[in-house]
């Protein structure tokens, strides 16, 4: 990829110091990034780079590596590294999300509102250290039987009541499953799934949906290709949002794309993949 070029390895220990160290890196000349971890992790390098022309490449690891799984990338660290040289540079947009009054938050994979939100808020992280993705789950199962709130979501000219709202860039969902079934890092918008009800046990209705592949045929379930959505609570609720699988705040919120933001060190099968669709669940 590039030869005879210094090397500086780094390691974080907080939230939000791969985002500075991403940044310094830009501003020191750096030729590439290379992110090591989970989604979280990447999710604040990009932060770093964003509008810079210095190429991010991954290293997965983490919990999910849904981004690792989106683009074909081996899911072991060692495969994975050897095949850095192989890797071609993507022009691609990312999104962009507005939370309340803080400042802008990047994203390469998806915005959740609504219940994935809330199993984030609830989740163990001690229990996501020993189990990992499984604890989604299990806070999954712990929203049933609750009543969920509800707010207003707007995209494409179109108002929607929803419970669970999904930005999403990526056609995967968690590394295991497929939500939105269309969406592409090449694209230049959202596919927004929009799902409505306030009885948390619709969702065993729709999570049937999602494995079958129908989906999009449901009653209560929308899908919409946007470049923009706003998020708006009802009165008196407290909605939450998240963004590449970490809190990132209560509703109001909106969503906006940023075209030519980024450039992502991809395998060159990755346009095939998208093509044929095989842009989920590491298929080769």
């Amino acid at each position: 990829m590039r030869q005879g070029v210094l090397v500086r390895a780094e390691a974080t220990h907080g939230p939000g110091e791969a985002t500075l160290l991403a940044r310094r890196a830009v501003e020191g000349g750096a030729e590439l990034v290379v992110a090591a971890g989970g989604d979280g992790t990447i999710n604040e390098v990009v932060n770093g780079l964003v509008h810079s022309r210095v190429p991010l490449a991954v290293l997965p690891g983490g919990t999910a590596n849904v981004l690792a799984n989106e683009i074909g990338l081996p899911l072991d660290l060692g495969e994975a590294a050897a095949r850095l040289d192989s890797l071609v540079e993507e022009r691609i947009s990312v999104g962009m999300l507005c939370v309340g009054e803080q400042p802008p938050r990047h994203f390469l994979l998806m915005a959740g509102v609504g219940v994935d939100a809330q199993i984030v808020v609830s989740l163990d992280p001690n229990l996501k250290k020993r189990v990992g993705k499984l604890a989604y789950w299990l806070g999954g199962l712990g929203q049933l039987g609750r009543r969920l709130p509800e707010f207003t979501v707007r995209a494409a000219g179109r108002s929607f009541l929803s419970s669970f709202t999904l930005a999403s860039r990526v056609r995967n969902y968690g590394g295991d499953i497929e939500i939105a079934p269309t969406a592409s890092l090449l694209e230049n918008d959202f596919e927004m799934v929009c799902f409505e009800g306030e009885e948390s046990l619709l969702y065993l209705k729709y999570f049937t949906g999602v494995l079958t592949g129908q989906l999009s045929a449901m009653k209560g379930v929308s899908i919409v290709r946007a470049d923009r959505i706003e998020f708006e609570p009802l009165p008196h609720s407290k909605v939450y949002v998240q963004v590449d699988g970490e809190l990132a705040g209560l509703l109001p919120a909106s969503t906006e794309i940023l075209r030519d933001a980024l450039t992502l060190l991809a395998p060159s099968t990755l346009r095939q993949r998208y093509a044929t669709g095989k842009g989920v669940l590491g298929i080769g």
